[in-house]
Protein backbone atom coordinates (compact mmCIF):
# COMPACT_ATOMS: atom_id res chain seq x y z
CA UNK A 1 0.00 0.00 0.00
CA UNK A 2 1.40 3.55 -0.59
CA UNK A 3 2.27 5.29 2.74
CA UNK A 4 0.60 8.67 2.79
CA UNK A 5 2.86 11.96 2.74
CA UNK A 6 3.01 13.67 5.94
CA UNK A 7 0.97 16.47 6.64
CA UNK A 8 3.11 19.83 5.78
CA UNK A 9 3.09 21.63 9.55
CA UNK A 10 1.12 25.10 10.03
CA UNK A 11 3.02 28.13 8.93
CA UNK A 12 3.88 29.75 11.92
CA UNK A 13 1.33 32.70 11.08
CA UNK A 14 -1.18 30.61 10.75
CA UNK A 15 -0.05 28.68 14.15
CA UNK A 16 -0.03 32.51 15.49
CA UNK A 17 -3.46 33.10 14.40
CA UNK A 18 -5.18 30.33 16.18
CA UNK A 19 -3.40 31.00 19.30
CA UNK A 20 -4.58 34.52 19.05
CA UNK A 21 -8.50 33.45 18.58
CA UNK A 22 -7.99 30.91 20.84
CA UNK A 23 -6.85 33.73 23.47
CA UNK A 24 -9.26 36.06 22.45
CA UNK A 25 -12.25 33.19 22.48
CA UNK A 26 -11.22 32.30 25.92
CA UNK A 27 -10.75 36.36 27.57
CA UNK A 28 -14.62 37.02 26.11
CA UNK A 29 -15.98 33.19 27.78
CA UNK A 30 -13.78 34.15 30.89
CA UNK A 31 -15.37 37.94 30.87
CA UNK A 32 -19.06 37.10 29.86
CA UNK A 33 -18.67 34.50 33.24
CA UNK A 34 -17.31 37.08 35.53
CA UNK A 35 -20.15 39.83 34.28
CA UNK A 36 -23.11 37.34 34.80
CA UNK A 37 -22.01 35.99 38.31
CA UNK A 38 -21.30 39.54 39.14
CA UNK A 39 -24.99 40.18 37.81
CA UNK A 40 -26.52 37.07 39.68
CA UNK A 41 -24.71 37.97 42.87
CA UNK A 42 -26.05 42.27 42.31
CA UNK A 43 -29.60 41.21 41.51
CA UNK A 44 -29.60 38.60 44.83
CA UNK A 45 -28.48 41.30 46.50
CA UNK A 46 -30.94 43.48 45.68
CA UNK A 47 -33.92 40.60 46.23
CA UNK A 48 -32.52 40.16 49.54
CA UNK A 49 -32.77 43.67 50.56
CA UNK A 50 -36.16 44.05 48.87
CA UNK A 51 -37.75 41.10 51.15
CA UNK A 52 -35.58 43.14 54.19
CA UNK A 53 -38.07 46.29 53.62
CA UNK A 54 -40.88 44.21 53.19
CA UNK A 55 -40.58 41.49 56.22
CA UNK A 56 -39.89 45.68 58.42
CA UNK A 57 -42.90 46.94 56.58
CA UNK A 58 -45.28 43.78 57.74
CA UNK A 59 -43.40 43.43 61.08
CA UNK A 60 -43.39 46.78 61.90
CA UNK A 61 -47.62 47.02 61.15
CA UNK A 62 -49.41 47.80 64.67
CA UNK A 63 -52.11 45.39 63.73
CA UNK A 64 -49.77 42.43 63.03
CA UNK A 65 -48.09 42.65 66.33
CA UNK A 66 -50.85 42.68 68.55
CA UNK A 67 -52.85 39.59 65.96
CA UNK A 68 -49.18 37.90 67.13
CA UNK A 69 -49.08 38.50 70.84
CA UNK A 70 -52.83 37.80 71.11
CA UNK A 71 -52.47 34.55 70.07
CA UNK A 72 -49.29 33.70 71.40
CA UNK A 73 -50.66 34.54 75.23
CA UNK A 74 -53.26 31.47 74.28
CA UNK A 75 -52.84 28.09 75.82
CA UNK A 76 -52.07 26.75 72.21
CA UNK A 77 -51.85 27.10 68.64
CA UNK A 78 -55.16 28.12 66.93
CA UNK A 79 -56.14 25.49 64.12
CA UNK A 80 -55.22 26.42 60.88
CA UNK A 81 -59.03 26.74 59.35
CA UNK A 82 -58.86 29.55 62.37
CA UNK A 83 -55.65 31.11 60.94
CA UNK A 84 -56.24 30.66 57.53
CA UNK A 85 -59.61 33.26 57.89
CA UNK A 86 -57.74 35.58 60.61
CA UNK A 87 -56.30 38.65 60.11
CA UNK A 88 -52.36 38.18 60.11
CA UNK A 89 -53.17 35.37 57.11
CA UNK A 90 -55.10 38.60 55.20
CA UNK A 91 -52.63 40.74 55.67
CA UNK A 92 -49.23 38.55 55.12
CA UNK A 93 -51.32 37.55 51.46
CA UNK A 94 -51.81 41.52 50.73
CA UNK A 95 -48.17 42.26 51.41
CA UNK A 96 -47.24 39.16 49.26
CA UNK A 97 -49.65 40.01 46.02
CA UNK A 98 -48.75 43.41 46.63
CA UNK A 99 -45.13 43.02 46.03
CA UNK A 100 -45.00 39.92 44.01
CA UNK A 101 -42.59 38.09 47.04
CA UNK A 102 -42.87 34.22 46.78
CA UNK A 103 -43.82 33.94 50.44
CA UNK A 104 -44.48 36.48 53.22
CA UNK A 105 -44.86 34.19 56.38
CA UNK A 106 -45.53 34.87 60.20
CA UNK A 107 -44.65 33.04 62.93
CA UNK A 108 -44.89 32.80 66.64
CA UNK A 109 -42.27 33.25 69.47
CA UNK A 110 -42.35 29.16 69.21
CA UNK A 111 -41.43 28.89 65.25
CA UNK A 112 -45.08 27.87 63.70
CA UNK A 113 -46.45 29.36 60.86
CA UNK A 114 -49.44 31.96 61.63
CA UNK A 115 -49.72 32.87 58.19
CA UNK A 116 -48.36 30.98 55.20
CA UNK A 117 -49.02 31.21 51.35
CA UNK A 118 -50.12 27.46 51.64
CA UNK A 119 -52.76 27.01 54.47
CA UNK A 120 -52.08 23.65 54.55
CA UNK A 121 -48.95 24.98 56.12
CA UNK A 122 -50.43 26.57 59.08
CA UNK A 123 -49.40 25.51 62.32
CA UNK A 124 -46.64 23.58 61.30
CA UNK A 125 -42.93 24.81 62.06
CA UNK A 126 -41.11 26.87 59.57
CA UNK A 127 -38.83 24.67 57.32
CA UNK A 128 -35.81 27.30 58.02
CA UNK A 129 -34.40 28.01 61.54
CA UNK A 130 -35.69 31.00 62.63
CA UNK A 131 -34.17 31.30 65.92
CA UNK A 132 -31.68 34.08 64.81
CA UNK A 133 -34.68 36.35 64.28
CA UNK A 134 -36.59 35.21 67.15
CA UNK A 135 -33.51 35.95 69.39
CA UNK A 136 -34.39 39.70 68.09
CA UNK A 137 -31.59 39.76 65.26
CA UNK A 138 -32.30 40.73 61.15
CA UNK A 139 -31.11 38.26 58.56
CA UNK A 140 -30.86 37.91 55.04
CA UNK A 141 -31.21 34.26 53.51
CA UNK A 142 -30.92 32.17 50.63
CA UNK A 143 -32.05 28.75 50.97
CA UNK A 144 -34.35 26.07 49.73
CA UNK A 145 -37.61 26.04 51.71
CA UNK A 146 -41.05 24.74 51.09
CA UNK A 147 -41.54 26.21 47.59
CA UNK A 148 -38.03 26.43 46.51
CA UNK A 149 -34.87 28.58 46.33
CA UNK A 150 -35.10 31.71 47.51
CA UNK A 151 -33.47 34.96 48.48
CA UNK A 152 -35.23 36.03 51.52
CA UNK A 153 -35.18 38.01 55.41
CA UNK A 154 -36.76 37.32 58.68
CA UNK A 155 -37.45 40.25 60.93
CA UNK A 156 -38.60 39.74 64.13
CA UNK A 157 -42.22 41.14 65.75
CA UNK A 158 -42.37 42.75 68.79
CA UNK A 159 -44.90 43.31 70.88
CA UNK A 160 -46.93 46.49 71.16
CA UNK A 161 -44.83 49.12 73.22
CA UNK A 162 -42.03 46.26 74.42
CA UNK A 163 -39.67 44.67 73.51
CA UNK A 164 -40.05 41.01 73.87
CA UNK A 165 -39.78 39.20 71.22
CA UNK A 166 -43.25 37.34 69.98
CA UNK A 167 -42.88 36.22 66.42
CA UNK A 168 -41.25 36.55 62.87
CA UNK A 169 -41.59 37.80 60.06
CA UNK A 170 -39.67 35.94 57.14
CA UNK A 171 -40.17 36.72 53.56
CA UNK A 172 -38.58 35.83 50.30
CA UNK A 173 -38.27 36.26 46.61
CA UNK A 174 -38.22 33.66 43.86
CA UNK A 175 -34.53 32.67 42.89
CA UNK A 176 -36.35 31.77 39.89
CA UNK A 177 -37.28 35.11 38.82
CA UNK A 178 -33.56 36.31 39.61
CA UNK A 179 -31.87 34.02 37.48
CA UNK A 180 -34.80 35.69 34.72
CA UNK A 181 -33.77 38.58 35.76
CA UNK A 182 -29.44 37.86 34.79
CA UNK A 183 -30.79 36.51 31.62
CA UNK A 184 -32.47 39.80 31.00
CA UNK A 185 -29.06 41.36 31.67
CA UNK A 186 -27.28 38.65 30.18
CA UNK A 187 -28.28 39.32 26.33
CA UNK A 188 -26.73 42.76 26.19
CA UNK A 189 -23.46 40.92 27.66
CA UNK A 190 -23.32 38.23 24.97
CA UNK A 191 -24.29 40.55 22.23
CA UNK A 192 -21.20 42.74 23.43
CA UNK A 193 -19.27 39.23 23.67
CA UNK A 194 -19.79 38.25 20.33
CA UNK A 195 -19.00 42.08 19.72
CA UNK A 196 -15.58 41.57 20.68
CA UNK A 197 -14.99 38.13 19.61
CA UNK A 198 -15.56 39.62 16.34
CA UNK A 199 -13.32 42.45 16.43
CA UNK A 200 -10.91 40.20 17.97
CA UNK A 201 -11.22 37.88 14.73
CA UNK A 202 -10.76 41.10 12.56
CA UNK A 203 -7.58 41.94 14.57
CA UNK A 204 -5.96 38.58 14.20
CA UNK A 205 -6.44 38.62 10.65
CA UNK A 206 -5.15 41.63 10.17
CA UNK A 207 -2.09 40.87 12.39
CA UNK A 208 -1.50 37.73 10.71
CA UNK A 209 -1.17 39.69 7.22
CA UNK A 210 1.01 42.53 8.99
CA UNK A 211 3.34 39.64 10.45
CA UNK A 212 3.56 38.01 6.83
CA UNK A 213 4.49 41.41 4.73
CA UNK A 214 7.07 42.34 7.92
CA UNK A 215 8.58 39.12 7.43
CA UNK A 216 8.50 38.59 3.43
CA UNK A 217 6.35 35.49 4.20
CA UNK A 218 9.70 33.95 6.00
CA UNK A 219 9.09 31.59 8.58
CA UNK A 220 11.08 31.90 11.82
CA UNK A 221 13.31 28.98 11.00
CA UNK A 222 14.28 30.40 7.48
CA UNK A 223 14.74 34.20 9.44
CA UNK A 224 16.79 32.57 11.88
CA UNK A 225 18.91 30.87 8.85
CA UNK A 226 19.32 34.24 7.08
CA UNK A 227 20.25 35.87 10.00
CA UNK A 228 23.36 33.23 10.37
CA UNK A 229 24.35 33.92 6.50
CA UNK A 230 24.03 37.68 6.81
CA UNK A 231 26.10 37.50 9.60
CA UNK A 232 28.67 35.34 8.16
CA UNK A 233 29.05 37.35 4.68
CA UNK A 234 28.64 40.68 5.97
CA UNK A 235 31.69 40.20 8.87
CA UNK A 236 33.52 37.75 6.41
CA UNK A 237 33.97 40.21 3.65
CA UNK A 238 36.79 42.83 2.83
CA UNK A 239 34.31 45.15 1.17
CA UNK A 240 32.25 47.72 2.92
CA UNK A 241 28.48 46.87 2.71
CA UNK A 242 25.85 49.75 4.14
CA UNK A 243 21.88 48.56 3.91
CA UNK A 244 19.35 51.65 4.07
CA UNK A 245 15.94 50.61 4.53
CA UNK A 246 13.01 52.27 2.42
CA UNK A 247 11.56 54.94 5.14
CA UNK A 248 15.71 56.18 5.10
CA UNK A 249 17.38 54.66 7.97
CA UNK A 250 20.41 52.35 8.12
CA UNK A 251 20.04 48.82 8.68
CA UNK A 252 23.33 47.15 8.28
CA UNK A 253 26.77 48.60 8.40
CA UNK A 254 29.47 46.23 9.08
CA UNK A 255 32.83 46.04 10.15
CA UNK A 256 34.37 46.38 7.03
CA UNK A 257 32.90 49.84 6.25
CA UNK A 258 33.56 50.97 9.57
CA UNK A 259 37.51 49.94 9.15
CA UNK A 260 37.31 51.95 5.63
CA UNK A 261 35.04 54.96 6.88
CA UNK A 262 36.82 55.15 10.46
CA UNK A 263 33.86 55.19 11.61
CA UNK A 264 31.55 53.52 14.26
CA UNK A 265 28.22 51.14 13.90
CA UNK A 266 25.79 53.66 12.65
CA UNK A 267 22.76 51.29 12.32
CA UNK A 268 19.77 52.32 13.57
CA UNK A 269 20.46 56.29 12.59
CA UNK A 270 19.42 58.30 9.96
CA UNK A 271 20.94 58.31 6.61
CA UNK A 272 20.46 61.85 5.70
CA UNK A 273 22.06 62.60 9.21
CA UNK A 274 24.85 59.72 8.86
CA UNK A 275 28.75 61.13 9.27
CA UNK A 276 29.35 59.72 5.96
CA UNK A 277 31.18 61.83 2.92
CA UNK A 278 27.96 63.42 0.99
CA UNK A 279 29.00 61.43 -2.01
CA UNK A 280 27.57 58.24 -0.62
CA UNK A 281 24.25 59.84 0.23
CA UNK A 282 24.14 61.26 -3.12
CA UNK A 283 23.83 57.77 -4.84
CA UNK A 284 20.34 56.93 -2.78
CA UNK A 285 18.84 59.97 -3.63
CA UNK A 286 15.34 59.50 -5.47
CA UNK A 287 16.03 59.39 -9.40
CA UNK A 288 19.60 58.23 -9.05
CA UNK A 289 18.49 55.20 -9.95
CA UNK A 290 21.25 52.41 -10.97
CA UNK A 291 24.24 55.65 -10.83
CA UNK A 292 27.83 54.69 -11.80
CA UNK A 293 30.69 53.93 -9.15
CA UNK A 294 31.82 57.12 -7.43
CA UNK A 295 35.45 57.65 -6.23
CA UNK A 296 35.85 59.26 -2.96
CA UNK A 297 38.71 59.64 0.02
CA UNK A 298 37.75 58.87 3.52
CA UNK A 299 39.76 57.84 6.68
CA UNK A 300 43.24 58.44 4.33
CA UNK A 301 42.15 55.95 1.99
CA UNK A 302 40.95 55.74 -1.70
CA UNK A 303 37.25 53.97 -2.26
CA UNK A 304 35.42 53.34 -4.94
CA UNK A 305 31.50 53.18 -4.17
CA UNK A 306 28.46 51.92 -5.64
CA UNK A 307 24.44 51.62 -4.87
CA UNK A 308 21.99 49.37 -5.95
CA UNK A 309 18.11 48.93 -5.32
CA UNK A 310 17.07 46.43 -3.29
CA UNK A 311 13.99 44.43 -4.61
CA UNK A 312 11.59 41.66 -3.18
CA UNK A 313 8.65 40.71 -4.74
CA UNK A 314 8.02 44.70 -5.98
CA UNK A 315 8.81 45.50 -2.78
CA UNK A 316 11.07 48.51 -2.18
CA UNK A 317 13.32 47.26 0.51
CA UNK A 318 15.56 50.31 0.28
CA UNK A 319 19.62 50.71 -0.83
CA UNK A 320 22.45 48.67 -0.42
CA UNK A 321 26.00 50.59 -0.53
CA UNK A 322 29.10 49.03 -1.49
CA UNK A 323 32.43 50.00 -0.80
CA UNK A 324 36.00 48.86 -2.22
CA UNK A 325 39.48 50.45 -0.86
CA UNK A 326 41.58 50.93 -3.75
CA UNK A 327 44.48 52.95 -1.59
CA UNK A 328 47.02 50.23 -2.17
CA UNK A 329 45.93 49.83 -6.00
CA UNK A 330 46.67 52.99 -6.60
CA UNK A 331 49.77 53.62 -4.10
CA UNK A 332 51.29 50.17 -6.28
CA UNK A 333 50.32 52.16 -9.64
CA UNK A 334 52.48 55.17 -8.47
CA UNK A 335 55.14 53.10 -7.14
CA UNK A 336 55.56 51.14 -10.53
CA UNK A 337 55.37 54.36 -12.59
CA UNK A 338 58.45 55.35 -10.38
CA UNK A 339 59.90 52.20 -10.80
CA UNK A 340 59.40 52.12 -14.58
CA UNK A 341 60.49 55.82 -14.81
CA UNK A 342 63.39 55.20 -13.07
CA UNK A 343 64.59 52.10 -14.90
CA UNK A 344 64.56 54.14 -18.04
CA UNK A 345 66.57 56.90 -16.59
CA UNK A 346 68.89 54.50 -15.35
CA UNK A 347 69.26 52.68 -19.16
CA UNK A 348 70.32 56.34 -20.31
CA UNK A 349 72.45 57.33 -17.37
CA UNK A 350 74.38 53.32 -18.34
CA UNK A 351 76.19 54.72 -21.37
CA UNK A 352 76.90 58.07 -19.41
CA UNK A 353 78.69 55.90 -16.97
CA UNK A 354 80.34 54.03 -19.42
CA UNK A 355 81.65 57.10 -21.26
CA UNK A 356 82.88 58.31 -18.08
CA UNK A 357 84.73 55.44 -17.48
CA UNK A 358 86.11 55.21 -21.19
CA UNK A 359 87.65 58.73 -19.97
CA UNK A 360 89.22 57.20 -16.76
CA UNK A 361 90.53 54.43 -18.40
CA UNK A 362 91.93 56.23 -21.03
CA UNK A 363 93.48 58.87 -18.56
CA UNK A 364 95.04 56.08 -16.46
CA UNK A 365 95.99 54.15 -19.67
CA UNK A 366 98.61 57.30 -21.34
CA UNK A 367 99.86 58.25 -17.69
CA UNK A 368 97.47 61.52 -17.10
CA UNK A 369 96.93 60.34 -13.45
CA UNK A 370 96.43 63.93 -12.44
CA UNK A 371 93.51 64.72 -14.94
CA UNK A 372 91.79 61.45 -13.42
CA UNK A 373 92.05 62.65 -10.21
CA UNK A 374 90.52 66.21 -11.15
CA UNK A 375 88.04 64.09 -13.50
CA UNK A 376 87.08 62.44 -10.72
CA UNK A 377 86.72 65.45 -8.26
CA UNK A 378 83.92 66.71 -10.66
CA UNK A 379 81.76 64.26 -10.82
CA UNK A 380 81.97 63.63 -7.18
CA UNK A 381 81.07 67.23 -6.87
CA UNK A 382 78.29 67.31 -8.95
CA UNK A 383 76.38 64.18 -6.59
CA UNK A 384 75.51 60.56 -6.89
CA UNK A 385 72.55 62.04 -9.54
CA UNK A 386 72.85 62.82 -13.05
CA UNK A 387 68.92 63.03 -13.29
CA UNK A 388 67.33 66.15 -14.70
CA UNK A 389 67.42 68.00 -11.51
CA UNK A 390 68.72 71.06 -10.47
CA UNK A 391 70.75 70.88 -7.25
CA UNK A 392 70.42 67.09 -6.37
CA UNK A 393 73.50 67.23 -4.86
CA UNK A 394 71.60 68.74 -1.89
CA UNK A 395 69.50 65.92 -1.26
CA UNK A 396 71.52 62.94 0.42
CA UNK A 397 68.98 60.62 1.55
CA UNK A 398 69.25 57.94 -1.45
CA UNK A 399 65.84 57.10 -1.08
CA UNK A 400 64.95 60.64 -1.65
CA UNK A 401 67.38 60.54 -4.53
CA UNK A 402 66.04 58.24 -6.51
CA UNK A 403 62.55 59.12 -6.26
CA UNK A 404 62.96 62.69 -7.07
CA UNK A 405 65.75 62.04 -9.61
CA UNK A 406 62.75 59.71 -11.40
CA UNK A 407 59.95 62.55 -11.47
CA UNK A 408 62.69 64.79 -12.47
CA UNK A 409 62.79 62.66 -15.49
CA UNK A 410 59.22 62.69 -15.47
CA UNK A 411 59.14 66.47 -15.63
CA UNK A 412 61.56 66.78 -18.36
CA UNK A 413 59.30 64.96 -20.48
CA UNK A 414 56.79 67.31 -20.20
CA UNK A 415 58.85 70.35 -20.56
CA UNK A 416 58.91 71.18 -16.77
CA UNK A 417 62.64 71.62 -15.48
CA UNK A 418 62.46 69.91 -11.94
CA UNK A 419 64.75 71.86 -9.56
CA UNK A 420 65.61 71.44 -5.73
CA UNK A 421 65.41 74.61 -3.60
CA UNK A 422 68.93 76.03 -1.80
CA UNK A 423 66.99 75.32 1.71
CA UNK A 424 67.07 72.00 1.19
CA UNK A 425 68.90 69.66 3.89
CA UNK A 426 67.58 66.42 5.37
CA UNK A 427 70.19 64.95 7.47
CA UNK A 428 67.98 61.75 8.68
CA UNK A 429 67.05 58.90 6.76
CA UNK A 430 63.92 58.55 5.71
CA UNK A 431 61.65 55.41 7.48
CA UNK A 432 58.54 55.98 5.80
CA UNK A 433 58.93 55.53 2.01
CA UNK A 434 54.99 54.55 1.38
CA UNK A 435 53.54 58.07 3.06
CA UNK A 436 56.48 59.96 2.08
CA UNK A 437 55.65 58.65 -2.27
CA UNK A 438 52.39 59.43 -1.79
CA UNK A 439 52.51 63.31 -0.65
CA UNK A 440 55.87 63.92 -2.48
CA UNK A 441 54.84 62.41 -5.20
CA UNK A 442 50.96 64.15 -5.30
CA UNK A 443 52.60 66.98 -4.44
CA UNK A 444 54.99 67.27 -7.40
CA UNK A 445 52.62 65.57 -10.39
CA UNK A 446 49.74 68.84 -9.63
CA UNK A 447 52.92 70.87 -9.46
CA UNK A 448 53.87 69.77 -12.81
CA UNK A 449 50.88 69.37 -14.16
CA UNK A 450 50.21 73.80 -12.92
CA UNK A 451 53.49 74.43 -14.46
CA UNK A 452 52.77 72.84 -17.87
CA UNK A 453 49.19 74.20 -17.62
CA UNK A 454 50.78 77.84 -16.90
CA UNK A 455 51.29 81.00 -19.18
CA UNK A 456 54.71 81.37 -17.80
CA UNK A 457 57.31 80.53 -21.23
CA UNK A 458 59.62 79.27 -18.43
CA UNK A 459 58.01 76.10 -16.66
CA UNK A 460 59.65 74.80 -13.67
CA UNK A 461 58.99 73.15 -10.11
CA UNK A 462 60.92 73.72 -6.81
CA UNK A 463 61.21 71.15 -4.26
CA UNK A 464 62.43 71.98 -0.90
CA UNK A 465 62.35 69.48 1.69
CA UNK A 466 63.93 69.33 5.56
CA UNK A 467 64.02 67.60 8.68
CA UNK A 468 63.83 69.22 12.16
CA UNK A 469 66.67 67.78 14.23
CA UNK A 470 65.11 68.53 17.25
CA UNK A 471 62.45 66.73 16.54
CA UNK A 472 62.69 63.27 18.34
CA UNK A 473 59.71 62.11 16.32
CA UNK A 474 61.63 62.65 12.68
CA UNK A 475 59.49 65.27 10.98
CA UNK A 476 59.99 65.70 7.91
CA UNK A 477 58.94 69.22 6.18
CA UNK A 478 58.23 69.39 2.78
CA UNK A 479 57.47 72.43 0.31
CA UNK A 480 56.78 72.44 -3.47
CA UNK A 481 56.42 75.72 -5.81
CA UNK A 482 55.73 75.85 -9.78
CA UNK A 483 55.74 78.14 -12.54
CA UNK A 484 51.57 77.96 -12.78
CA UNK A 485 49.29 80.39 -13.33
CA UNK A 486 48.02 79.70 -9.97
CA UNK A 487 44.57 79.28 -8.01
CA UNK A 488 41.61 81.32 -9.59
CA UNK A 489 40.77 84.34 -7.63
CA UNK A 490 38.16 83.59 -5.13
CA UNK A 491 38.92 80.29 -4.62
CA UNK A 492 38.43 78.69 -1.13
CA UNK A 493 41.95 77.59 0.17
CA UNK A 494 39.82 74.59 2.22
CA UNK A 495 38.12 73.96 -1.33
CA UNK A 496 41.31 72.62 -2.96
CA UNK A 497 41.60 69.73 -0.77
CA UNK A 498 38.00 68.54 -1.34
CA UNK A 499 37.85 65.01 -3.43
CA UNK A 500 37.18 65.65 -6.63
CA UNK A 501 38.64 69.05 -6.72
CA UNK A 502 40.94 69.93 -9.99
CA UNK A 503 42.03 73.04 -12.05
CA UNK A 504 43.01 71.04 -15.04
CA UNK A 505 41.13 72.27 -18.20
CA UNK A 506 42.73 70.21 -20.60
CA UNK A 507 43.70 66.16 -20.87
CA UNK A 508 46.83 65.70 -18.00
CA UNK A 509 48.72 62.50 -17.82
CA UNK A 510 47.00 59.33 -17.72
CA UNK A 511 46.40 57.97 -14.60
CA UNK A 512 47.12 61.01 -12.83
CA UNK A 513 44.54 60.38 -10.55
CA UNK A 514 42.98 63.91 -10.98
CA UNK A 515 40.92 65.48 -7.87
CA UNK A 516 41.99 63.09 -5.27
CA UNK A 517 45.91 63.81 -4.76
CA UNK A 518 45.85 66.76 -2.22
CA UNK A 519 42.90 65.08 -0.55
CA UNK A 520 44.41 61.67 -0.39
CA UNK A 521 48.03 63.59 1.03
CA UNK A 522 46.05 65.33 3.26
CA UNK A 523 44.36 62.49 4.99
CA UNK A 524 47.47 60.63 5.05
CA UNK A 525 49.55 63.40 6.67
CA UNK A 526 47.18 64.51 8.89
CA UNK A 527 46.62 60.46 9.79
CA UNK A 528 50.75 60.81 11.28
CA UNK A 529 49.66 63.79 13.04
CA UNK A 530 50.70 66.46 10.60
CA UNK A 531 48.81 68.75 7.59
CA UNK A 532 49.35 69.62 3.90
CA UNK A 533 48.74 73.07 3.69
CA UNK A 534 48.38 75.50 0.78
CA UNK A 535 51.02 79.04 1.71
CA UNK A 536 50.13 80.91 -1.16
CA UNK A 537 47.29 81.24 -4.07
CA UNK A 538 50.24 82.11 -6.54
CA UNK A 539 49.20 84.86 -9.47
CA UNK A 540 48.00 84.71 -12.88
CA UNK A 541 51.55 84.51 -15.62
CA UNK A 542 53.42 82.94 -12.56
CA UNK A 543 54.59 81.77 -9.80
CA UNK A 544 52.07 79.43 -9.02
CA UNK A 545 50.51 78.00 -5.89
CA UNK A 546 53.14 77.07 -3.15
CA UNK A 547 51.91 73.97 -0.79
CA UNK A 548 53.78 72.79 2.42
CA UNK A 549 53.41 69.13 3.99
CA UNK A 550 54.13 68.57 7.49
CA UNK A 551 55.32 64.67 7.92
CA UNK A 552 55.62 63.85 11.65
CA UNK A 553 57.63 60.08 11.96
CA UNK A 554 59.07 59.56 8.50
CA UNK A 555 62.62 60.30 9.24
CA UNK A 556 65.71 58.86 11.63
CA UNK A 557 68.96 58.91 12.40
CA UNK A 558 70.04 62.28 11.97
CA UNK A 559 73.86 62.03 10.27
CA UNK A 560 75.94 64.91 10.67
CA UNK A 561 75.12 68.25 8.76
CA UNK A 562 77.66 69.79 6.50
CA UNK A 563 79.43 65.98 5.43
CA UNK A 564 77.56 64.40 2.80
CA UNK A 565 80.24 62.32 1.59
CA UNK A 566 83.02 62.72 3.54
CA UNK A 567 85.05 60.10 1.34
CA UNK A 568 85.02 61.86 -1.47
CA UNK A 569 86.25 65.30 0.62
CA UNK A 570 89.25 63.29 2.13
CA UNK A 571 89.73 62.40 -1.64
CA UNK A 572 89.74 65.69 -3.27
CA UNK A 573 91.62 66.99 -0.49
CA UNK A 574 94.85 64.55 -1.25
CA UNK A 575 94.08 65.16 -4.86
CA UNK A 576 94.79 68.67 -3.92
CA UNK A 577 98.10 68.02 -1.75
CA UNK A 578 99.16 65.73 -4.27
Amino acid sequence: MPRSSPRAPLRFSTQTLLLQLAVVLLVVLLSAAVHAWLTYDRVGREAENQALTLARTVASDPSVRADVLAISQQAGTPPAAELAAGPLMVSAEAARTRTGALFVVITDETGLRLAHPDPQRLGERVSTDPSEALSGREVTTRNTGTLGPSAGAKVPVYAPGSTTVVGEVSVGYSMETVGQSVARDIGPVALTAMGALLAGVLGSFLLRRRLQRLTLGLEPEEISTLVHDQVAVLQGVDDGVIGVSADGRITVFNAAAQRLLDSTDLAGARWENAPVPDQLKSLTRPGSGAAPAVELVAGGRVLVANARKALHRREDLGWVVMLRDRTELQQLTRQLDAVGTMSTALRAQRHEFANQLHTIAGFMSIGQHQQAREYLARLAATGPLKFPVDQAELLQDPYLQAFVGAKGVEADERGVALRIGPETLVRGQVTDAQDVTTVLGNLIDNAVNAAVAGSAPDRWVEVEVMDDPDDDGGTLHVVVADSGDGLAEGTDGEAVFAEGFTTASGPVRAGGGQGFGLALARQLARRRGGDVKLLDFGARGGPGAVFMATLPGTTAGIRNAGQPDAGLNDAAGKEKNA
